[in-house]
């Protein structure tokens, strides 16, 4: 057995996001499991170097973990030659300027999204990264969830005959913090930090579109600010300038339209904290985080509007009095997953290593970017947007 060790400077791990699932639940997982096998003799035995603005806490956070390299220089750590990949999940307004150090470095890429505040700067790091040769991705972890990868078993299967819409539901009820503690950290909330749930969550629904249904070719937005006044991580109240919700239709390639509403402040009234409905000529589906259900055009009930007389969803006066729910067929697992966020490191590692395909570049972030930016352009002049193609 050959290990192959690949040194990865993590800046930003202190935060919630970083810590938890790309430290703890993706490599440290993968160390736990003796390294990512690649099923030749050969293992990636993934080695993190800490990498924060305070010291304390990720000397802190490698003592928890019982990891040897830590250091609060980023520039000290870019410069050491034994270290290949650099890995962002600071806040989005420090990152640009770290991932260009990086690149000026020789360092291969893995960076959360979005990969820049504005479109401008997404794009000037793909071609940066192009041009220096080095290889680099952006965090798409959604496409690894359990329940979107059942959704694409049946997209790639033609179960829906022709993908008509898509309608999908994200978000919760975020503490304003003054008598329970917010959920997500306060600069979330102030756009002067990179906040605001379109620049947070459009990245993410353009790369679910994108790979599972379609390009996205025009947007419609409304943005808004729904809780104006919140109290941060001290408790001290502030006035929160990003928007918190964000309600969008877009049209993707072949005519299917894709409504998605994403916000900060809704009360959780479906089964996972996010969900999407595909509807096609054969069938639809239902796909959460982990659960996906279908009903086949064979097996779809014929409800009739009669609001004078209980509804049985069946279509019967006299049938089972099944809800319209249980006539939904759950999709079984067929394979264990794991965890979204390991699971697309471990292709990111096969690519740093054995140059295996991949495509969930500093490119296909940059379209995330240009999504979100659209869409908030969308809001404040009324009005429905193209989305053109990018250059490369």
């Amino acid at each position: 057995m050959t290990r192959t060790t690949v040194r990865i400077a993590m800046n930003g791990v202190t935060g919630r996001m970083g810590h938890h699932q790309h430290l703890v639940r993706s490599l440290l997982a993968l160390r736990e499991e003796g390294g990512l096998d690649l099923g030749d003799g050969t293992v990636i035995w993934p080695e993190p170097v800490l990498v924060g603005r305070s010291g304390h806490k990720v000397r802190a956070l490698a003592e928890r973990h019982g990891l040897e390299h830590w250091s609060d220089d980023l520039d000290a750590v870019l410069a050491d030659d034994s270290i290949a990949v650099y890995f962002d999940a600071q806040i989005t307004a420090a990152r640009t300027d770290a991932v260009k150090k990086a690149i000026a470095a020789g360092k291969h890429l893995y960076v959360e999204k979005p990969t820049a505040t504005d479109l401008a700067g997404a794009l000037e790091l793909a071609r940066l990264a192009d041009a220096a040769g080095v290889k680099h991705g952006v965090v798409q972890d959604k496409l690894f969830l359990p329940g979107l990868r059942k959704l694409r078993r049946l997209v790639d299967g033609g179960f829906f005959g022709r993908i008509l819409s898509v309608r999908g539901e994200f978000g919760y009820w975020v503490f304003e913090g003054d008598w329970q503690q917010a959920q997500r950290p306060s600069w979330n909330y102030r756009a002067e930090d990179g906040g605001g749930i379109a620049a947070d969550m459009f990245p993410h629904w353009e790369y679910v579109l994108h790979e599972l249904f379609g390009p996205v070719r025009s947007v419609q937005a409304r943005v808004t600010t729904h809780i104006p006044r919140r109290w941060d991580e001290s408790g001290t109240p502030y006035e929160a300038t990003a928007d918190d919700a964000a309600y969008g239709i877009f049209e993707l390639d072949g005519g299917i339209i894709a409504q998605i509403n994403s916000s900060w402040a809704v009360r959780v009234h479906r089964d996972e904290l996010v969900e999407f409905q595909v509807d096609g000529t054969e069938g639809s589906a239902v796909a959460g985080l982990r659960r996906c259900r279908v009903q086949h055009r064979a097996g779809t009930p014929r409800p009739v509007w009669n609001p004078d007389i209980p509804d049985t969803a069946d279509g019967t006066a006299t049938g089972s009095h099944r809800s319209y729910r249980e006539q939904w067929q759950e999709v079984p697992d067929n394979a264990d997953f794991g965890n979204a966020f390991k699971a697309q490191w471990e292709l990111f590692l096969r690519h740093v290593v054995r140059d295996e395909p991949w495509h969930r570049d500093l490119a296909a972030g940059a379209r995330g970017v240009q999504l979100a930016e659209l869409g908030l352009r969308s809001s404040k002049e009324g009005r429905r947007l193209p989305v053109p193609e990018l250059p490369r």
